[in-house]
């Protein structure tokens, strides 16, 4: 019997179903959600790249998956292949601060069963990786705020930009003093909570 089977089996049966990865670079936000994750019962392993949460995934065979994006190393698209062949039916939720419609079909394609923008908090995130067949999870009880999408929208194209102000102004048909405000200021505040 090899290493990881035997550590798997000494492992309460409610702890094996419940097995969660978490790939995220954003310390702060990957720790709160691991301990609201933790603190609902799942068994919680948090790693901040794509090389080890591939590692984690070989090793530990996951139920579910949170994975972000964009990672400072990669894509947690990349994860999502080696989680998928060593449980089939695992549940993998795909995070990002830059949602749009074709990274949406990329990360269902890959396999995760759902796409949320952050700030997602603990309870969207169990809500879809929970869901089963074709229904859609409830929808949030604290959505985005439409300051908050639209500031989004202007990260989104300000970084497939390059970081060009004047080429971002020209694509969102805006003025670019108006833009260059607009990236001066933080981000509009959300109400949600990982609690």
């Amino acid at each position: 019997m090899s290493e990881t089977n035997k550590k798997i089996e000494s492992q309460p049966d409610g702890v094996i179903g419940k097995r969660l990865l978490i790939v995220d670079d954003d310390r702060p936000f990957r720790e709160r959600l691991a301990k609201a994750l933790e603190r609902r019962g799942f068994k919680v392993t948090a790693v901040e790249k794509v090389s080890e949460g591939i590692a984690m995934a070989r090793l530990q065979m996951p139920k579910f998956a949170v994975l972000d994006l964009r990672l400072q190393d990669g894509s947690g698209l990349d994860v999502v292949p080696v989680i998928r062949e060593a449980d089939p039916n695992s549940r993998i939720v795909i995070l990002t601060g830059y949602g749009n419609i074709a990274t949406a079909v990329a990360a269902v394609k890959a396999g995760a069963v759902d796409y949320l923008a952050k700030p997602a908090d603990a309870d969207q995130v169990i809500a879809a990786l929970l869901t089963q067949g074709a229904d859609l999870p409830p929808p949030p009880e604290n959505p985005m705020s439409a300051d908050r999408v639209r500031w989004e929208h202007i990260q989104r194209v300000y970084e497939q930009c390059d970081r060009n102000v004047s080429e971002t102004a020209r694509r969102l048909k805006m003025h670019r003093r108006t833009l260059q405000r607009i990236l001066s200021k933080r981000a509009p505040r959300e109400t949600n909570d990982l609690s």
